[in-house]
């Protein structure tokens, strides 16, 4: 043997061995990997380093920008062992996959969380990139292509059950949709920094230190839909609500208002919008603020409120053009407000409403930490400031509205760590330990007396 094939052979059994220890904490769930989240750091894209001021993140005060449409990876330094699965989450709308990757053409240990993102029509663009991450599996890390499984949550992970197990030939597990949620949710919360931020227009992305105490705390996931969970533990939850009105019905009002051909063009629109085009304000109506109420001349009285004069008096104008011209056709409509007018106006409608049924499912429940979840904000500045202002106006600075740099990935997540050790990223604690021991006792005993 070349001394090139014996360094690759060392290289690979490094890659591939297994402690007794790291044996014991996985008896619970057989074939289930124990991932060390020891220094894991959001990474700049095609990088190994961590983000600008990541070094200061225990304090919990750096700045950046939201706008994060390219997800970033996640870089976990000291984990080497083999991670033999796929994750996906398939919405109405979006499937979010979830996959590890080791480095083993760096010089650093460890490996990453890689994020991908497609839209729900294109499934089998999707199903594709997963046969290429099977073919690719030795190389990516460490194990068979024969020894992948698919971790999937949602709804189309029942939709379309037989297709992935078909044309991948590997096992495909279904893990439940709200659980899966929370798990992805929690481990953000307490094992990320740099992940969790609050904004508005004064201090817009002010990230908050990871934390162990976390409950009780409500999750708004805002997908097609939205679903409104309270949380008081890592397995105590409810759904208490929810709304119809949500990320698809942006989506599906702009495309037909519109000709914004997907969701980022749409929220790109809206970006360069004027909702006082198309909404009517109080200041339309009072001329200024009303002040005894708290209401600024800028707040929204109705949604779309000045559509149908502009355009009766534009339909107007350009009949009495058309009555007086002789010849040439004169009878276009020219409305006083633009595509982005109206996708900035739908968008603050749908924000304003979710926003406010949080509001409220967070004043029944007695909740003041309200995390935003979901694909629909996509760190869209106008989204998170409607979200973040109308839940400290509404409770007068008592409740909190909190986003996440990987907000979409929370249930894809959580499928991918449910094939895990339970509670396994929790800081100094292994659910079910206790048993482990009194099993490990039995068999001992059982030993001595043979």
């Amino acid at each position: 043997m070349s001394a090139g094939a014996e360094v690759e052979l060392s290289r690979e059994r490094s890659r591939t061995m297994t402690s007794t220890e790291e044996i014991n904490s996985t008896i619970t769930r057989p074939g289930s990997v124990k991932i060390n989240v020891k220094g894991a750091f959001i990474v700049d894209p095609d990088t190994s380093t961590p983000a600008a001021g990541a070094t200061n993140s225990s304090q919990g005060n750096g700045q950046g920008s939201p706008t994060h449409h390219e997800t970033s990876d996640i870089r976990l330094p000291n984990h080497t062992a083999v991670v033999s699965h796929i994750a996906v989450d398939i919405g109405g709308s979006l499937i979010k996959l979830v996959y590890f990757s080791r480095e083993v053409h760096s010089t650093d240990s460890g490996g990453r969380l890689n994020f991908q993102i497609f839209e729900t029509d294109r499934i089998d663009d999707c199903v594709e990139f997963m046969k290429h991450l099977c073919d690719k599996q030795l190389e990516l890390n460490g194990s068979k292509p024969g020894e992948l499984c698919v971790m999937a949550t949602g709804g189309g992970a029942y939709k379309f059950y037989d297709k992935i197990r078909d044309a991948l030939g590997v096992d495909v597990l279904r893990e439940d949709e709200m659980e899966c949620l929370i798990i992805g949710l929690d481990f953000f919360i307490t094992e990320i920094p740099r992940e969790v931020f609050t904004y508005s227009e004064t201090d817009p992305m002010h990230f908050v230190s990871p934390r162990e105490r976390i409950y009780p705390y409500l999750l708004v996931n805002i997908g097609s839909g939205v679903s409104i969970l309270k949380v008081d533990g890592p397995r105590s939850y409810q759904r208490v609500g929810g709304t119809s009105l949500g990320g698809g019905t942006l989506w599906g009002l702009l495309s037909l208002l519109t000709g914004a051909k997907n969701f980022d063009d749409m929220l790109e629109q809206a970006g360069h919008g004027d909702n006082a085009n198309v909404d009517m304000l109080v200041g339309d109506i009072y001329g200024t603020d009303y002040g005894k109420i708290g209401l600024k001349s800028t707040t929204i009285a109705s949604s779309f409120g000045k559509v149908f004069r502009e355009k009766s008096l534009a339909e107007a104008a350009a009949g009495t053009k058309k009555k007086s011209a002789s010849g040439g056709d004169t009878g276009s409509i020219k409305l006083g407000f633009s595509e982005s007018d109206i996708s900035r106006s739908l968008l603050y409608a749908v924000s304003n409403n979710i926003g406010q049924i949080a509001y409220l499912q967070s004043q029944i429940h007695n909740v003041s930490d309200i995390y935003f979840g979901g694909s629909f904000i996509r760190g869209h500045r106008q989204t998170m400031n409607t979200l973040s202002y109308g839940l400290k106006f509404w409770s007068k600075g008592e409740k909190q509205a909190y986003f996440l740099r990987h907000e979409g990935y929370l249930g894809a997540v959580g499928a991918f760590l449910k094939r895990q050790p339970k509670n396994w990223g929790r800081r100094n604690s292994l659910e079910g330990m206790e048993e482990i021991l009194e099993l490990r006792k039995g068999c001992k005993a059982k030993e001595s007396a043979a």
